[in-house]
């Protein structure tokens, strides 16, 4: 067996015994992995009171991301457990596998996103990131109208402006879910979530009214220290 529909995968979930919350805002989510080494969620709290975000898009989104963790935790402790006791080759044990690169990317794109966010200055036009922009793309606006006109394609994914290690090269890539389709090896620059849970509390349907209010926001100092 190769894959599974959707009602398939949860009826496994329930026999494996791993419950994908949305979340636990009031918990401790290191206790939910056996593992020392386990994932913590981060505190996001300093971007409540952000214009263009309201508190309540914000929270519910905190709380979210908080679920990826947990079932990030989770599943590192039932397939390590699986693992051991030789269950390898069975169907549960090749779609909870699937299944992690979903809930790890999920955790880490979110903190990409909320880390690049915060900020009250326009991008340093003097700085390694605009001039390498300006390489890449010809200009800043020429740069922010293809990421814009990305974000704004129907779906809901990602949009990541991500440099390639091996030439430098700066590109906007949509991706369509957590776990595919983001370049072999690329380093992610600037994150931008265009999921429906990023704005539609706040903005409804306009999703371009809300890519404006996450420029306006934008923390050009740790998107450029990201920058190789």
């Amino acid at each position: 067996m190769d894959s599974l529909d959707r009602r398939q995968f949860i009826k496994l979930v329930g026999l494996s015994g791993i419950p994908f919350a949305v979340g636990f805002p009031n918990t401790s989510l290191a206790q939910t992995s056996k593992d020392p080494l386990g994932y913590t969620a981060k505190d996001y709290s300093k971007l409540l009171g952000m214009p263009g975000f309201s508190e309540s898009l914000l929270k519910n989104h905190f709380t979210l991301y908080q679920g990826y963790v947990t079932n990030t935790n989770r599943l590192i402790d039932t397939l390590n457990q699986m693992v051991k006791d030789g269950k390898t080759g069975t169907p549960e044990y090749a779609e909870l596998k699937r299944r992690f690169g979903w809930e790890f990317n999920g955790m880490r794109l979110h903190e990409y996103y909320f880390e690049n966010l915060g900020g009250k200055e326009e991008i340093d036009r003097s700085g390694k990131l605009f001039k390498k922009i300006l390489e890449n793309f010809g200009s800043y606006e020429t740069w922010e109208t293809d990421l814009r006109a990305t974000a704004t394609m129907r779906g809901i994914g990602w949009v990541i402006l991500y440099q390639d290690p091996v030439n430098g090269k700066l590109i906007n890539f949509w991706i369509n879910e957590h776990e595919a389709g983001h370049p072999a090896g690329g380093i992610p620059i600037l994150v931008l979530d265009v999921f429906e849970h990023a704005f539609m509390i706040d903005y409804g349907l306009r999703r371009a009214d809300y890519i404006a209010a996450f420029f306006k926001n934008i923390y050009w100092t740790a998107v450029e220290a990201r920058l190789q």
